[in-house]
């Protein structure tokens, strides 16, 4: 396999000539020489190492983004819009799958950072772990040191451009629907208990229901996987409490889909018996039967905006930007039973 040199001295040029013309370094070269270096290149059939042209062009050209798991719908629409993004500023995108570990996130951010990559977007939920957030704002301030460029989607503690999704007013939504249709026995399929997702979706919800009076104890709220299998286990655990909930808020529309499965399981009608609400909206919840009642948030935006804040010149403050939460009403909801 040929390498730098030989082309070098097939062009009859220094090798640090050779490099500039390979590695598209802002250098000037005559255009004599770089004919040279190009036709020893296609000669020799030289192919270029991909790490030496990072680090010898003027503008970085990989980005890369750390999600929870891309196969999760909610990342997979996010992705869409982070790529969208990345493609139109000719950017390759690198996807990091966390599977929500605080110590794998970590080594992600750390590989990017010696990749030496033009941005880190985090796409995911923050955590309440403050040891891991002071390490993470350590790695994150020593990428910036360098030129790096972070944006984060979320709740996180970090000092910097985020994209925020309306969790809380998502919450609120959904315990004004609840109260609008008599429900006061309330069940919650939550997230991980870490996740500051979970914390802000589910201040919503209760602060919205304790000013009307109804409560949501603690035993009426189970923490479980973030996915459908999750949100069956945490719905049959709420079921063979006593009394039932006449309504079931799942904390994402995966583990609603595990709720309606469980409940369709064990002959339980939706939303005649138990209503089921979902939050996200992603694109499931229209299909699944009954269609999933669902706080709407714009997920492929939330990545565009993201992305965007991190390719874009930095600016002299933190840029924070909230998108939108609405109610998109379907066949899982209905009065509460007498």
């Amino acid at each position: 396999m040929a390498t730098l040199a030989d082309v070098a001295r097939r062009a009859g040029v220094s090798p640090a000539t050779a490099s500039r013309v390979i590695n598209g370094s802002s250098k000037p070269v005559a255009d004599e020489l770089r004919e040279r270096v190009l036709r020893a290149v296609a000669d020799l059939r030289y192919v270029p190492n991909a790490h030496a042209q990072l680090l010898a062009r003027p503008q970085r050209s990989v980005v890369g983004v750390v999600v929870h798991d891309v196969s999760d719908p909610y990342f997979a629409e996010v992705t869409r819009g982070l790529q969208r993004v990345a493609t139109e500023r000719g950017r390759l995108l690198i996807i990091c799958n966390s599977y929500r570990d605080p110590v794998r996130e970590l080594d992600y951010v750390e590989l990017l950072r010696g990749q030496q990559v033009a941005a880190i977007v985090l796409a995911g939920s923050g955590y309440h772990d403050a040891a891991f957030t002071t390490t993470l704002n350590e790695k994150l301030a020593a990428y910036e040191a360098t030129g790096g460029r972070v944006a984060v989607i979320g709740r996180h503690d970090h000092f910097g451009d985020a994209v925020m999704p309306a969790n809380t007013t998502g919450g609120e939504l959904i315990g004004r629907e609840l109260l609008r249709l008599g429900h006061r026995r309330v069940g919650v399929v939550a997230g991980p208990r870490v996740l500051t997702t979970i914390t802000d979706r589910l201040t919503g919800l209760r602060r919205t229901l304790a000013e009307q009076g109804v409560e949501l104890p603690d035993d009426r709220i189970r923490y479980a996987d973030f996915d459908r299998d999750g949100g069956a286990r945490a719905t049959a655990e709420l079921l063979d409490a006593s009394p039932a909930p006449t309504a079931i808020v799942a904390l994402n529309d995966s583990m609603a889909v595990g709720a309606l499965a469980l409940l369709r399981e064990r002959g339980v009608r939706v939303p005649e018996d138990v209503s089921v609400l979902g939050f996200d909206d992603m694109p499931i919840a229209a299909d699944v039967t009954p269609a999933l009642t669902t706080v709407r948030l714009p997920l492929v935006e939330m990545g565009v905006r993201a992305m965007t804040l991190a390719l874009d010149p930095a600016s002299g403050s933190p840029r924070v930007e909230t998108l939108p939460a609405e109610l998109v009403r379907r066949g899982s909801t209905g009065p509460a039973p007498a």
